[in-house]
């Protein structure tokens, strides 16, 4: 009778845990506008009040955001236009051209909580050089041991044209 019991109660235990895994809890805090803003990562079924039913557009991100793919539309550079000499083995150095060539678009490496990032530090006539750096985690904040491999974009002062590329990292 007491096994009975302890099956009976630890269904139960699960059934509730079970449903309330089920309802939709906030986890975000409001956003500026005073809406409600999705989690990080998450997935909405229904749109809130004027937000857009329609998918966006990968290439819809801004310079210095970074995404997974390449914008559509993107002119890969010729691999003898890239200098990535500078780069430590084994670090991605494919770069392309968007907006008429006045936006490089890099793939870089990031991990754990870092967060990779570009700037063009120097826009000569026969180069640009664009230092890649990465963010680096908070003291103490725990974070994982990935390498991934975003596409994060620079803006040029003028077109790209038949100017190298010459990528370092920065320390």
């Amino acid at each position: 009778m007491r096994y009975l019991a302890k099956v009976v109660g630890t269904g139960a235990f699960l059934l509730m845990a079970t449903a309330c895994a089920g309802q939709d809890m906030p986890t975000s805090q409001p956003a500026a506008g005073g809406t409600s803003a999705a989690p990080t990562g998450s997935v909405s079924t229904s749109p809130t009040p004027g937000e857009s039913v329609l998918p966006t557009s990968p290439s819809a991100n801004p310079p210095g955001k970074p995404r997974l793919t390449v914008p559509e539309g993107s002119t890969p550079v010729p691999p003898n236009k890239v200098d990535a000499a500078a780069l430590p083995k084994n670090y991605p150095h494919e770069v392309w051209t968007a907006n008429g060539g006045t936006i490089l678009n890099i793939r870089a490496q990031e991990g754990g909580c870092g967060h990779a990032l570009g700037e063009a530090t120097e826009q000569a006539g026969d180069h640009v050089v664009v230092n890649l750096s990465e963010t680096k985690a908070q003291t103490g904040q725990m974070c994982t041991m990935d390498i991934r491999y975003p596409v994060i974009s620079v803006a040029l002062a003028a077109p790209l044209d038949q100017r190298t590329v010459v990528l370092k990292t920065q320390k």
